[in-house]
């Protein structure tokens, strides 16, 4: 009962006291840190490597097309100014199911209303959109 162990490399080792408390204080550091990075959306530069640990390249996509890309900032310019031309029940849907990320069963259940009728809104309120950006 007094033996204390650590996991070493899928075997146990018999460790004094000393070391089985600093082998545990490191791993829920680590356990700690990494809770962190995911909390904050930290990137590792793991990630930027292949299976082998050779670093990747990034390249600038050569097929973007700037014409393409300008359009459609301009779509996105005319789309915030439309928004404002919308009814206030309307841009909270909007709001819900497009800036908040919520399904329309949560955007139903949140206006007391069936998931088939915020779709029915939702669509509505798309057409009226496309309507006002293209005029």
């Amino acid at each position: 009962m007094d033996k204390l162990f650590i996991p070493i490399q899928g075997c146990l080792l018999e460790v004094v006291r000393e070391q089985y408390t600093d082998f545990y204080r490191d791993k829920e550091r680590w356990r700690y840190l990494k809770k962190l990075d995911t909390k904050n959306s930290l990137l590792s530069l793991d990630g930027f490597t292949d299976s082998e640990g050779k670093p990747l390249d990034f390249i600038a996509d050569e097929a973007a097309d700037i014409a393409e890309t300008v359009v459609n900032a301009v779509m996105v310019d005319r789309l915030k100014a439309a928004l404002p031309l919308l009814s206030d029940s309307e841009q909270e849907l909007i709001q819900a199911i497009f800036f908040d990320g919520l399904s329309e069963r949560e955007v139903g259940a949140r206006f007391g209303i069936t998931q088939s009728v915020v779709n029915k809104r939702k669509a509505r309120i798309l057409r009226k959109l496309r309507k006002i950006i293209e005029n």
